[in-house]
């Protein structure tokens, strides 16, 4: 047989290769025949589907196999994917004394204390982001270094490299390198390991030269691999020499003319192939097909996408093209969806209509990974779990999410944030039941953790605790919490740490707090959580060795050496349906094959931005150039493409910017409609999906309208909740007949509401202690008085750069104030408690207030003065019982109603603005009627809204008036009422 075959675009390949192997070597009477042979392929996966296509022709159920082993042909994203053969004993170099590969944790690691010790060297010190920087950094440089060895490039042509030619920064990464050339392989050697590219070049070597040296007595078949990989392309020319040997190449093209094939670039798909034949000295013409028939092939298809793809310098030849032929776009079609959720959707529902018929088939193909996990998430809607290659970024996972959380929580304090977000984790129980532990974690969290930060760390927390008379319960179990977190918390707190003491010690607390009441604990159960625990030991036996670290940068680490790490279910997942990256998708088939994410940037991915190497210099170096793995892109793509049944797909927009669609569907569409043909799918998928998502029937909100019965409507209320009734009625409602109050913020910073208490607790507390006579020092004794009022908030960078420069302008506005007002003034009051009792329907209702200030005039009337560091009530708002607060307090003063102040006539209601500015203060009327008409005017129209509400029929609507001026402005409880289900643009 020929040694060099080609099997058609669109054809099942393994398929086909499993009929002409079949049909070559299998023989009734010699069932040891079709064993003795050994094929090689690009990927593990490739070979089980090659097993299962076997498995599929056994007609007894049972068969002697092939030898099938992976050649491990990727590209430089996918490195992590090689070495596998050698985990299970497939590794082709099997029989070469070779070191180990060097586990990927520990290169990691040694390549960041390489990359800091460079930085010191320099006097540069830790960069911003310390050893977890280092280690990021050293993640790109590992993946340099496995780029190098695959292109079988030497370090000694770092000092090729000029540095003038380059940018000055480039010019010290120049350094770097050749600094790493020189170390890096002695580091190695006294590891007593190779880097994993290196390693598996050297055994793809020591096979080819093996083969050469002995050929084997039985068949060796190399079939899918473009020899991308120079070690790879070496050993498929050996093969193709081999007196039983032969290479079946996926997917030449036969359409292309010569004049096009002579023209290839880098980033077109047939480029590897081209390079391989020249490589094997052999014309394209002299390649033919692989002698196995199976069904499914498209010629059309084929000439079509060879069409498309066909160089620049030869597409002038499109216009010589009549007519596209219908069976080129049969089965072929285009889904334009708005955004990536659309997609997403409409993907799954393709997806799951294919189980509708026994035994169909389909596979999403994508290297988007968010659309990935998007699509398996939208085919969860039937309970289908699907096998996604990408799998589950171990970060991102139960287990790996724990972990990260408690660094966070111990790292940064036990700060409250981070706090919760640790203990409301589902793993956390502290060895107690669910019920119990979240019972403590909510008692917890009202107590100490909403509102202003408490002090940091364990005792911090327990301080508040203890400030707010926590019950011995909580207590106890908080120290339980901070007992068993001691370990950890004093590891991390040390100058100095050692990465593997701290990493068990992690792990220790993570396992402590994880302990369920009964039964095992689910931090390491399951397939991920088996992984986080292989990630922690894997961690502990890389990091040995190496030097002391600072602790505060741990997180942040632990991010670093989690990035790349990913959970695959090994089983559980549905047989008929698959999520594939481009590499994994390499000679595999479905019945509908779906590329999703085809838009620019996405599929083809745009080049890499490398921190090590610009591309000039990658260019001189020697390395292969961004267009050679959007070659690689393009050739998987035109594989896939062929297939009989194929959707396109991609969203128009994403995060609301607009996308631009991939170059190859361009070309497709440009061809196709220069020709009058069109790929866009009239199919109803969209349609479908977007009735999944709506609902049945949609009522619009209205507005909520409790009316309790009387009895349990309140019969006491203060000035200030009066206008809360007139705009609002629900909030009055929610508040005191549903007793609801609006919890204070996690972890407050300081706020509008704290800097005007903290203005009124020092002008009270000046005006108490210094109302009979000043002090020598006015201004400095207010200005104390400021600052014990603040307390511990003066220590903010924000309090003391924003709130204490303009309390010293109020301060000095509201001196002078005072001065000019101590001659007509016989006494001040100050925080003064009121009530006034009214007749009602119901029964009596009683008014409360706490004036800010009284003053008693020596004229014998009194002037009630509302201090204001936000805005003030409109005059006309005052005038029409919209903002009737001092109006009210007036009422209660003239009846008697204020402690220590007798009934007098009201003469000035006043308001002072205290904010600060610029003027720093401003004292103003509350209106320009007759104080005592407004009281009047105010308590008239108290009764009458009282004596409303006393009506069971009269409900606590939301904002019955929805007008800006009259709504409020703020309600904390907006989201009860519903508001904007109900309200409207024209109506609020």
């Amino acid at each position: 047989m020929a040694r060099i075959f080609s099997i058609p675009p669109g054809v099942p390949f393994v398929d086909a290769l499993a009929d002409g192997l079949l049909a070559q070597y299998a023989a009734p009477d010699d069932p040891l025949r079709l064993a003795a042979v050994t094929v090689l392929l690009p990927t593990r996966r490739a070979c089980r589907a090659l097993r299962e296509a076997f498995l599929r022709r056994a007609e007894s159920g049972a068969m002697l196999l092939p030898a099938m082993r992976p050649l491990g042909d990727v590209d430089e994203e996918e490195l992590a994917l090689i070495g596998e053969a050698a985990d299970d004993g497939d590794d082709l170099g099997g029989g070469l004394d070779l070191p180990p590969a060097i586990a990927g944790p520990r290169r990691q690691l040694l390549l960041a204390s390489l990359v800091e010790r460079w930085w010191r060297a320099r006097g540069e010190g830790p960069r911003e982001g310390g050893f977890d920087q280092a280690v990021r950094l050293a993640g790109e440089l590992g993946r340099l270094l496995d780029r190098i060895h695959t292109a079988r490039l030497s370090f000694d042509g770092l000092k090729d490299l000029v540095p003038a030619a380059y940018a000055a920064h480039w010019q010290i990464t120049i350094e770097f390198l050749a600094i790493l050339a020189e170390h890096w392989p002695a580091i190695l050697a006294e590891e007593g390991a190779l880097d994993q590219a290196d390693r598996r070049n050297q055994m793809l070597a020591a096979l080819a030269e093996d083969w050469r040296a002995r050929p084997p007595d039985a068949p060796v078949i190399a079939a899918g691999s473009t020899g991308s990989i120079p070690a790879s392309a070496d050993l498929l020319a050996v093969v193709a020499g081999l007196p039983q040997g032969a290479i079946v190449l996926p997917g030449l093209d036969r359409h292309a003319d010569a004049e096009s094939w002579d023209a290839l670039g880098e980033a077109h798909p047939q480029y590897g192939l081209a390079r391989l034949l020249d490589r094997l000295e052999i014309a394209r013409e002299e390649v033919p097909d692989w002698p196995a028939h199976v069904t499914g092939s498209t010629p059309e298809r084929g000439w079509l996408l060879s069409e498309a793809m066909r160089p620049e310098s030869t597409t002038d030849r499109w216009r010589a093209i009549p007519a596209v032929p219908d069976a080129a776009t049969d089965g072929l079609n285009r889904i334009d969806c708005e955004h990536p959720e659309e997609e997403a959707g409409v993907i799954a529902l393709m997806m799951r209509e294919v189980l509708e018929t026994p035994g169909r088939t389909a596979m999403l193909v994508t290297p988007d990974r968010e659309l990935a996990r998007r699509t398996a998430s939208a085919l969860g809607r039937w309970g289908i779990a699907v096998d996604d290659s990408g799998g589950q970024p171990l970060a991102d996972t139960a287990p790996g999410s724990f972990l990260r959380l408690i660094a966070a929580a111990v790292s940064d304090a036990f700060a409250p944030v981070p706090l919760l977000a640790m203990l409301k984790h589902p793993f956390a129980a502290g060895g107690l039941g669910q019920g119990a532990f979240r019972a403590r974690v909510r008692d917890l969290e009202r107590r100490a953790l909403r509102g202003p930060r408490p002090a940091s760390g364990t005792g911090g927390i327990r301080a508040a605790l203890v400030a707010e008379k926590a019950s011995q319960s909580l207590l106890d179990w908080w120290d339980g919490i901070a007992a068993a977190a001691a370990d950890f918390t004093g590891t991390l707190d040390a100058p100095a740490i050692d990465l593997p003491a701290l990493v068990a010690a992690h792990a220790g607390f993570a396992e402590w707090l994880a302990a369920p009441e009964e039964g095992d604990s689910p931090l390491w159960a399951g397939e991920a959580g088996e992984a986080a625990a292989g990630f922690v030991a894997s961690v502990v036996e890389a990091a040995a060795g190496l030097d002391p670290l600072p602790g505060d940068t741990y997180p942040a680490l632990l991010d670093a050496l989690l990035a790349g790490q990913v959970v695959r279910p090994r089983y559980g997942t549905h047989p008929r349906l698959s999520i594939l990256g481009p590499l994994e998708a390499r000679l595999q088939h479905a019945d509908r094959v779906i590329l999703g994410g085809l838009n620019e940037g996405s599929w083809p991915h745009d080049p890499a931005v490398d921190p090590w190497m610009s591309r000039p210099m990658q260019r001189d170096f020697g390395l292969p150039t961004p267009e050679r793995w959007i070659g690689l892109s393009a050739h998987d793509f035109a594989q896939l493409a062929a297939a009989p049944e194929v959707v396109l797909t991609r969203s128009a927009k994403d995060g609301g910017a607009p996308t631009v669609p991939s170059r190859w569907l361009t070309r497709i569409e440009t061809l196709l409609h220069g020709r009058g043909n069109d790929i866009a799918a009239a199919t109803p998928h969209r349609g479908w999906t977007a009735a999944l998502n709506a609902p049945e029937t949609v009522t619009a909100g209205r507005r909520p309208e409790p009316r309790p019965p009387v009895a349990a409507r309140p019969r006491q209320l203060s000035v200030t909740a009066i206008e809360t009734w007139m705009r609002d009625p629900y909030a009055v409602y929610a508040r005191h007949v549903l007793k609801l109050r609006e919890l204070d913020p996690i972890d407050a910073d300081p706020g509008a509401a704290d800097r005007g208490v903290f203005i009124h607790e020092a002008l009270d507390r000046f005006v108490r202690d210094y109302g009979a006579g000043w002090p020598t020092d006015p201004l400095g004794a207010l200005l104390a008085i400021g600052r014990d009022a603040l307390g511990a908030m003066l220590d903010r960078p924000g309090i003391w750069a924003f709130w204490w420069p303009r309390f010293e302008r109020v301060a000095a506005w509201f001196l002078d104030e005072e001065r000019a007002r101590r001659a007509s003034v016989v006494r001040s009051a100050t925080e003064v408690t009121g009530r006034l009792e009214i007749k009602a329907p119901a029964g009596p209702f009683t008014l409360t207030a706490k004036a800010d200030r009284i003053d008693a005039l020596s004229d014998g009337g009194l002037a009630i003065i509302d201090y204001k560091t936000g805005t003030v009530p409109r005059k006309a708002h005052v005038e029409t019982g919209l903002s009737p607060q001092l109006p009210l307090e007036a009422a209660i003063a003239a009846a008697g109603g204020f402690e220590g102040v007798a009934a007098a006539q009201v003469a000035r209601l006043l308001y002072w603005r205290l904010a600060g500015g610029d003027p720093a203060g401003e004292s103003r009327d509350a209106g320009d009627s007759d104080a005592a008409a407004l009281a009047a005017q105010a308590l008239e129209g108290l009764g009458q809204l009282v004596a409303r509400f006393d009506d069971p029929g009269t409900p606590y609507y939301a904002r019955p008036h929805p007008w800006p001026e009259i709504a409020p402005r703020f309600s904390p409880y907006e989201h009860l009422a519903r508001v904007r289900e109900w309200s409207t643009v024209s109506g609020e």
